[in-house]
């Protein structure tokens, strides 16, 4: 096969990493792609979200199949243009991406099926919004409605905080996406995130992640779009799975059948755990960065086949094989994430290290320029390595990061601490 994965991140180089080692994958195409990708597909100079020109591309060069692999295409109908056109297609169509695009859409669907997830209250003016927050207290959620790349949601501590917040959001900080807030009670509990591919009827299970959002040690800082990840998620337990599948998975699927809008992909769930009973806190319509990363360095190259048989219809017919392993990835970010930071520095050491089935530096945010590799972004390497134990994941991923020589980086020393 012929295949095309879209995006520009870690999570699609690790992606096109886990799909490469498949036998079905003849070419191979990654759309922009960044440096890392290089030794593994061909990045061409294609804008994600004009599906045209992705239905273009794959005319010219006999693609049989295409990976969307973030959020902005999908919600703009990309998958949707592909599909129209007869290609087959890995990713929600943007009725269904909603489930992400919308955050109040999302409460509506919970409702509708009763799925338990906090209680909430969405506006479009800063004045009956405040007076919400003042009314509930702190600690308390504010939330962008729209995409906002990870960094739309504010946990408010104080009273200030979350009144800051909503003049922030209503006030234009987010542009569009920050049009309507949804603000929600405060969950307590333990968060993690579940991973599950949907046909449009059958629900399938495929790994469970935590990662760590704040930019500092100890869970201190700004959140951020994920500073690193672990898989699996202890707090997410067989009998945790089971419930969520039940209560929340299986009905959410169900209910956007019904509504003649079938998911279609991969559905993230994060949840908040307390007492071995879940909460939804939000849905995502593709794979996380960086849990994309951890979860692909242990499932492999079966990934292609079961991302395939999701966008045949047919994953009824499939089960996941697990090893008894876990992984890890750290985040290497630019000096200044989430906040101002520059791009176009050194970055040395990367390729000295080992590329394997155990340890890989996916890229998320790097170019390449005169021979050497460049930050290109906020979060820009991710090292990520897989261990008998989280403790041998742990230790093989930070001796990586200390070969790596970027005066103009950091990282969290602290990845994995709640399983530790």
């Amino acid at each position: 096969m012929n295949i095309l994965v879209l995006g520009s991140g870690g999570r699609e180089h690790s992606l096109v990493w886990a799909i490469s080692q498949n036998p079905k994958c003849d070419a191979l195409f990654a759309a922009p792609g960044n440096a890392g990708m290089e030794a593994l597909a061909e990045c061409v100079a294609l804008d994600p979200e004009d599906g045209e020109a992705v239905v273009q591309f794959c005319a010219d060069e006999a693609v049989d199949f295409v990976v969307v692999g973030p959020e902005a295409p999908l919600a703009a109908g990309v998958a949707d243009t592909l599909r129209a056109a007869g290609v087959l297609t890995f990713g929600p169509s943007a009725a269904a991406a909603r489930l992400e695009a919308s955050k109040a859409f999302t409460k509506e669907i919970c409702d509708a099926c009763d799925a338990p997830t906090a209680g909430y209250a969405r506006f479009t003016e800063a004045g009956p919004a405040k007076a919400y927050v003042q009314a509930q207290g702190a600690p308390i959620v504010i939330k962008a409605d729209g995409l906002a790349a990870g960094k739309g949601v504010v946990v408010a501590m104080t009273l200030q905080e979350a009144l800051d917040a909503v003049d922030d959001m209503l006030g234009g900080a987010f542009g569009a996406a920050g049009a309507e807030v949804v603000i929600e009670e405060f969950m307590e509990g333990e968060e993690a995130s579940f991973f599950i591919l949907s046909d449009g009827k059958t629900a399938l299970p495929v790994g469970t992640a935590q990662d760590h959002k704040r930019a500092f040690d100890g869970d201190e800082g700004p959140n951020t779009g994920g500073m690193g990840a672990y898989s699996p998620a202890p707090v997410l337990t067989d009998a945790v799975a089971a419930r969520a599948m039940e209560t929340i998975i299986q009905p959410t699927i169900d209910e956007m059948a019904k509504r003649g809008t079938p998911y279609e992909g991969v559905l993230y769930a994060g949840f908040m755990i307390k007492d071995g009973m879940p909460r939804l806190v939000e849905y995502n319509v593709r794979f996380g960065d960086p849990e994309c990363q951890v979860l692909m360095m242990r499932l492999g190259a079966q990934v292609l086949d079961l991302l395939i048989a999701t966008a045949e219809k047919r994953l009824a017919d499939m089960t996941v094989n697990w090893a008894d392993d876990h992984a890890m990835t750290v985040v290497l970010a630019a000096d200044g994430y989430p906040g101002d930071y520059a791009k176009g520095t050194v970055i040395k050491g990367v390729e000295a290290l080992p590329q394997t089935v155990d340890l890989m530096t996916f890229h998320a945010g790097t170019k390449r320029v005169d021979g050497q590799l460049l930050s290109n972004g906020g979060r820009v390497l991710n090292v990520t390595a897989r261990g008998a134990s989280i403790e041998a994941a742990r230790s093989a991923a930070y001796e990586a990061v200390d070969q790596i020589n970027w005066p103009e980086g950091f990282c969290r020393k602290d990845i994995g601490w709640r399983a530790l």
